[in-house]
């Protein structure tokens, strides 16, 4: 039983994560139920009862349901690079670590070129992170443009 809530819980917040984008704002019976409250709480029942009942995506294929696809999709979150980048500036320090891996898996780097990751990222140090006040987005343009210029990593980013 605990591990069908849990799954319920999951479904419902990836749900919830896209309730106001995919489909606009209002998409669904869960919204509709629930319209004009706030709250994590309402946000999360709303989310269950689209995800429960598939109505949010039908109502997306037939344009009913308060669905619409003509809007442009957001995400409004973080990235996984910046939201882990203290992590993996320490990694690059270092030229080994978690968040190291896990920003190469990110960019789809195969396990047989991971350790060359690791050892670039490494030794292009100071290229990614020029100052303390680099940005997330800065530091991935040069994440992108390190592994360019690399023969083994340029595969990897277009």
């Amino acid at each position: 039983m605990k591990k069908i809530i849990a799954g319920l819980v999951l479904i419902s917040a990836s749900s919830v994560a896209n309730a106001g984008a995919a489909g606009g704002a209002g998409c669904g019976w869960g919204q509709a139920l629930f319209e004009g409250q706030s709250g994590t709480a309402t946000h999360v029942l709303a989310g269950l009862t689209n995800a429960i009942t598939g109505n949010n995506t039908f109502g997306m294929s037939t344009g009913t349901n308060g669905c619409s696809t003509t809007g442009t999709l957001s995400y409004g979150g973080k990235s996984v690079v910046s939201a882990i980048m203290n992590e993996f500036s320490e990694d690059v320090a270092r030229g080994e670590g978690d968040a190291l891996n896990t920003v190469s898996v990110v960019y789809g780097v195969e396990a047989q070129d991971r350790d060359t990751f690791a050892k670039v990222m490494h030794e292009n140090f100071t290229t990614l992170f020029p100052s303390e006040d680099v940005t997330a987005d800065e530091m991935m343009v040069s994440i992108e443009a390190v592994m360019k210029a690399d023969a083994d990593l340029s595969k990897y980013v277009s």
